[in-house]
């Protein structure tokens, strides 16, 4: 597993690259003020949907976010000397 530091780097720059500067700040902000329990809230995220409405939704969710393997573009690495 990756360092704190890092984890919050990358999701600090996850935010600020989907949300702007202006909105991660006030997320942040609502983040460190309430209380908030991932766990719990997770855990009753899908409560209502059935297990073939989730494996659609999680389908349709990778279809529309990662890209097709015919249309990353391979590259060789370069070598430093």
């Amino acid at each position: 597993m990756r360092n704190t530091a890092v984890i919050m780097n990358d999701g600090v720059n996850y935010l600020l690259e989907k949300m702007g500067a202006l909105e991660t700040e006030a997320f942040i902000s609502h983040i460190l003020k309430e209380p908030f329990d991932y766990t719990k809230w997770s855990k009753n995220l899908y409560s209502g949907l059935s297990l073939r409405d989730l494996n659609s939704k999680a389908a349709e969710f990778v279809k529309n976010n990662y890209e097709k393997p015919e249309n990353v573009k391979k590259t060789t690495p370069k070598i430093l000397n």
